[in-house]
Order: structure tokens, then sequence, then C-alpha cells
């Protein structure tokens, strides 16, 4: 396995909950399906007609959404296990 797909699908620093992976897994999938939704406008296009962009639209805002609502639940379980190391020191 590629190493940038290993480390795609490892959690990094706190321990991951079920909510945070859940959550990871989720964006992850967005990001999988907004660039294939992008790489594939033309035919989609064809297709769909005017739905295409609006949909492809629709998928990067819900990624975007989806990043900052994992980032700031990730960044809080960073600290708290930092704040939790450093109270049991």
């Amino acid at each position: 396995m590629p190493l940038w797909l290993d480390l795609l699908r490892t959690p990094m620093a706190a321990p991951e909950t079920r909510r945070l992976r859940r959550m990871r897994l989720a964006w992850q999938i967005l990001c999988l399906f907004t660039a294939v939704g992008v790489s594939l406008i033309a035919p989609l296009r064809a297709l769909l007609g005017q739905a295409a962009p609006c949909i492809a639209a629709a998928l990067i805002a819900l990624t975007l959404i989806q990043s900052v609502i994992y980032w700031v639940a990730k960044q809080r379980a960073d600290t708290a296990i930092l704040d939790l190391r450093e109270t049991s020191e």
C-alpha cells in the first residue's frame, strides 16, 4: 500500500473516537466524490445538463463544511489529550 494512502487511513495525534473516525471517513468520501465530480464534469453535464455544475458546487460546499467541522472536532480532541497528559505529569 502506498505511504500516502496509509497516512490518509491513519488518525494523527489523539486517540480516534468513533465519532472522529466517522467524521474523517465522511470527509475522505466527500473529497473523493468532489474530485470525481469535478474531473468528470463534462460527461456529467452531457448526462444531467445544468444540474451537473450545481451538484459539483454542492459537493464542494459540503466538503468545505465537513472539513471545518472535522478540523474543529479534531483540534478539540488533540487539545484535550494534551491537557490530560500535562495534568497527569
